[in-house]
C-alpha cells in the first residue's frame, strides 16, 4: 500500500488527539483512505515533553523547516493555533507543493483570502471541518451536502466554553465569575477566556459560516458582536419565567436590506432545540430554500471531537477529494464584490428590555410612552411586589418584552429612557429569535 508522509505543527491537545488516531486507528484510517498515513514530523516547543500519547516514529522537532523542506511530506496539519507563525508557515507549506489540513478559524476568519489565493496559485487542496462545530460536520454539509440550497439563515452555538457558563448559570443559578471559575477548573475555558467570553471566537466561526453559506467575504471588524462577560443572573432567571433561554448565538440572515451578521446574547424559547442545548456542546441550525430547516448537533471542542474532524479531512485529501472539493467551491476568491451586509440599526427583531426604575407610580406609563413614540409595543411586562417593606422610591427591576421592532427605534428610545429621572441604571436590552 501506498505510503502518505503528514507533518503536523504543533502537538497541543488537538495534535494530539490527531497524533493518537493515526497512531491507534492507522488500520481503519488506510482502509478508508487507500492509503497508509504515517506521521513523520511534529513540530513542538519541548521535544522532551510527556504528551500522553504514543509518538512511536514520530520525529519531534522544533524547527517548523524541516516539515517543510522535506519532499516526503504531502500533507502538512496546522495545529499551533492563532495567526503568528502559523499564517507564514502555511503560506510556505502551499507553496512547497503540501495540501494543508487546519482547524484554526481565527486564521482562516482574518486572512482567508490570501490563505486561498495561495493555494489556488499553487494548485494545493486546504480542509479545514474542525475550524467550526469542532467533531460536527457542518463545513462539508455547507460546502457540499446543501450546495444545492440557497440558505436563507443561520444560527449556531458554536462556542462551548460559553455555553457551558450559561448553563451552569441556569441550571445551578451561579454568577457569572462563579461560573467562569467551575468552567476554568474542569478545561473548558482557558486561564485567560477573553476570546471566548466577548464573542470573538464565535464572530470568526461565523465569519468562515458567512463564507461558505452566503459567500461573503467578511472580517471579524465587520460583525456586530457582544459577549457574555456581562450578562447578568437576573436576565437568565427572567427570560426563563418568560419561557426562554439565553444562549450565545451566531446569525446570520439574508433580507430584502442584505445580510445581517451579527454575535449576541440571546433569547430562545424554550423547548427549542437550540434553547436545549446544554453544557460544552455546540448546535447550527441552518434554514435553506430548498431543504427546510435542518439542524447540527454535537461536541463543538475538546482534543478527540477536533481531532476527528481533522483526521477526517486528513482522509479527504488523501483520497482527492478534498482537492476536487476546493475547486468547485472557490472559496474567499480573489475577484468576489463586496457583501451587502445590512446595518445593524435595520435589524428588526422582538426584545427582552430590564430597566431599572423608582418605585412610584406613573413609571410604566412613561416608559410606554417613550417606546410607543418610537412604534415599539409592548407584547408583556414582569414588575414583581417589592413588598411592604421596601422604602418608597426604591429601585426595583421591570421587564419588557416587545413585539417585532426597528432595532434604530429601539436604541432611541432606550436612550429617551436611560434619561429618565426615574430610572436608576442602564436599560438593558438583548433580542429574541423566533
Amino acid at each position: 500500500m501506498e505510503r502518505i508522509a503528514v507533518g503536523m505543527l504543533g502537538l497541543g491537545n488537538v495534535g494530539s488527539g490527531v497524533a493518537h488516531l493515526l497512531g491507534q486507528h492507522g488500520d481503519r484510517i488506510a482502509v478508508r483512505s487507500g492509503k497508509q498515513v504515517d506521521l513523520k514530523w511534529a513540530v513542538v516547543r519541548d521535544p522532551e515533553k510527556s504528551r500522553g500519547v504514543d509518538l512511536t516514529g514520530v520525529r519531534l522537532v522544533t524547527d517548523p523547516r524541516r516539515v517543510i523542506d522535506d519532499p516526503e511530506v504531502a500533507v502538512v496539519v496546522e495545529a499551533m493555533g492563532g495567526t503568528d507563525p502559523a499564517l507564514a508557515l502555511i503560506l510556505e507549506a502551499l507553496a512547497a507543493g503540501k495540501d494543508v489540513v487546519t482547524a484554526n478559524k481565527a486564521l482562516l476568519a482574518e486572512h482567508g483570502p490570501q490563505v486561498f489565493a495561495q493555494a489556488r496559485k499553487y494548485g494545493r487542496a486546504i480542509a479545514f471541518e474542525g475550524s467550526v462545530g469542532g467533531g460536527i460536520p457542518i463545513i462539508q454539509a455547507l460546502g457540499v451536502s446543501l450546495a444545492a440550497n440557497q440558505v436563507q439563515s443561520l444560527a449556531a452555538i458554536v462556542n462551548g466554553t460559553c455555553n457551558f457558563i450559561l448553563t451552569a448559570m441556569t441550571q445551578d443559578g451561579l454568577s457569572y465569575q462563579a461560573a467562569l471559575h467551575q468552567a476554568q477548573e474542569l478545561g473548558y475555558a482557558e486561564s485567560d477566556p477573553t476570546l471566548d467570553v466577548d464573542g470573538s471566537d464565535t464572530a470568526h466561526k461565523l465569519a468562515i459560516l458567512a463564507q461558505l453559506a452566503f459567500g461573503a467575504s467578511v472580517k471579524t471588524a465587520q460583525i456586530a458582536r457582544e459577549g457574555i462577560d456581562r450578562l447578568q443572573l437576573a436576565d437568565l432567571k427572567y427570560a426563563a419565567e418568560l419561557g426562554y433561554a439565553i444562549k450565545l448565538l451566531a446569525l446570520a440572515k439574508l433580507s430584502d436590506s442584505g445580510l445581517e451578521l451579527r454575535v449576541a446574547p440571546t433569547l430562545v424559547k424554550k423547548g427549542t432545540p437550540l434553547a436545549e442545548v446544554r453544557g460544552p456542546y455546540n448546535a447550527i441550525r441552518v434554514v435553506g430554500d430548498a431543504v427546510g430547516d435542518t439542524f447540527f448537533y454535537g461536541r463543538g471542542a475538546g482534543m478527540m471531537p477536533t481531532a476527528s474532524a481533522v483526521v477526517g479531512d486528513l482522509i479527504d485529501v488523501v483520497v482527492g477529494r478534498a482537492a476536487l472539493t476546493a475547486r468547485a467551491l472557490n472559496l474567499w476568491p480573489a475577484a468576489a464584490p463586496a457583501p451587502r451586509l445590512s446595518s445593524a440599526a435595520q435589524v428588526r427583531s422582538r426584545y427582552y428590555l430590564r430597566f431599572t426604575i423608582a418605585d412610584r407610580p406613573g413609571v410604566l406609563a412613561a416608559l410606554a410612552q417613550a417606546l410607543g413614540a418610537h412604534a415599539i409595543s409592548i407584547a408583556s411586562v414582569i414588575q414583581h411586589d417589592p413588598g411592604d417593606d421596601a422604602p418608597a422610591d426604591s429601585p426595583v427591576p421591570l421587564v419588557i418584552m416587545t413585539h417585532s421592532a426597528v432595532e434604530a427605534e429601539l436604541t432611541a428610545a432606550l436612550a429617551e429612557i436611560d434619561r429618565l429621572d426615574v430610572v436608576r441604571a442602564p436599560s438593558i436590552c438583548l433580542g429574541v429569535e423566533e
